[in-house]
């Protein structure tokens, strides 16, 4: 069990301890703690969905990468490779029947962890007509309001306050519902995060924020951004719970997300979790990289989410060797299908510039199709 920060002055229970300002624990024995809903059990088939979900959502990029290369993905593209095992963990903890997620322009996976047809995905991706928001987002706007994910926004640190307002409408509807509003640690030095973490903790919104730390923001590390590297203590200045997390492990993942996520529900108010992970791949496809070395990459790989996940499964005996390379190729054939829905997918038709601007009733000459 992962336990957050609290200020002293507004002490909250965490479990069975209690975190104050100044870091000393006070045990406690209260019932509250058996009050509160478990957290799914991390069982061999969790494991196992874990461990095809990862591996999908990095082959699935890694044909991406490709694509890019050929010119058949054009603009940017933010990979996310080796930080699955945050979405994995949130998912888990999710309950997505309500839940919502926002983030920024790395934001191909999460869609489809959401339940968005990954076909769609990567022909948005690619442009064509069939992509998620028919081909006029591309790589950095993905978009499924039926599935509860609202983008993909490429402006730094948009997307904080619109989390804080979609939880909002949450509590104003008395949906139940939690947003997990993503964003990266260059994004936490943007002034809206201090307007939305004020207006959440005022008024109590259903509302996880997160920070993926993994590093670098665009190629400029932490310890040069700020004079501090603990980005989780932001949220101290609000009296907000607040804590690191391991990011390279879906179990540590699931566990913080799902107190946040309950805290968030019961109508205790936002939690704000730094997410410790690490990307492989630069910070686009045109990033030199010239910021670290490819030593310090094959350490973080040596901690690979995917790979902590297979180690558990191998040595549980939840599945042979034989049963995995079953999941691979199962996982390689739907790479290899969505690439090839994307590229025999049409490009959009012109007048779709037409319907997506103009909407007067008593304009007759453009015929409306969305």
């Amino acid at each position: 069990m992962s336990y957050f920060c609290i200020p002293t002055f507004r002490a909250q229970i965490c479990g069975r301890k209690l975190f104050c300002g100044k870091g000393t624990i006070i045990e406690t024995q209260t019932t509250l703690a058996k009050e509160r809903i478990q957290m799914k059990e991390v069982t061999k088939e969790v494991y196992l969905k874990w461990y095809e979900d990862m591996l999908l959502w990095r082959k699935f990029e890694d044909k991406l990468a490709a694509l890019y290369i050929q010119q058949k993905v054009r603009g940017f593209l933010h990979l996310y490779n080796g930080q699955e095992a945050v979405l994995a963990g949130a998912l888990h903890a999710m309950d997505l029947t309500k839940d919502k997620m926002i983030t920024a322009y790395r934001n191909h996976v999460q869609p489809i962890g959401m339940g968005v047809d990954p076909k769609n995905v990567m022909a948005e991706l690619l442009g064509k007509a069939t992509g998620t928001s028919k081909g006029m987002g591309g790589s950095m706007h993905i978009f499924s309001k039926e599935h509860g994910f609202y983008g993909g926004h490429g402006i730094v640190g948009a997307q904080i306050p619109v989390g804080a307002g979609i939880a909002f409408a949450d509590k104003y509807f008395n949906t139940g519902g939690v947003t997990l509003t993503y964003f990266g640690d260059g994004a936490a030095r943007q002034g809206s995060l201090h307007e939305a973490f004020n207006m959440a903790m005022l008024w109590k919104l259903p509302v996880v924020f997160i920070v993926e730390n993994n590093g670098y923001a665009m190629g400029t590390s932490v310890e040069r951004t700020a004079n501090h590297t603990d980005i989780w203590k932001l949220g101290l200045g609000y009296e907000m719970p607040c804590g690191p997390v391991d990011g390279m492990n879906p179990v540590k993942v699931a566990e913080a997300m799902h107190e946040a996520i309950e805290r968030a529900r019961r109508g205790d108010g936002p939690t704000f979790l730094e997410m410790k992970t690490y990307r492989y791949r630069g910070h686009s496809m045109s990033d030199a990289q010239l910021y670290r070395s490819k030593e310090e990459v094959e350490e973080y790989k040596k901690i690979d989410p995917i790979t902590q996940v297979l180690d558990v499964i191998l040595d549980q005996k939840y599945a042979t060797e034989a049963e995995i390379e079953v999941i691979d190729q199962r996982v390689k054939d739907l790479v290899e299908e969505c690439a090839k829905f994307a590229e025999e997918s049409p490009y959009p038709d012109l007048q779709q510039l037409y319907d997506v601007v103009y909407a007067q009733e008593d304009y007759p000459f453009t015929p409306h199709k969305l």
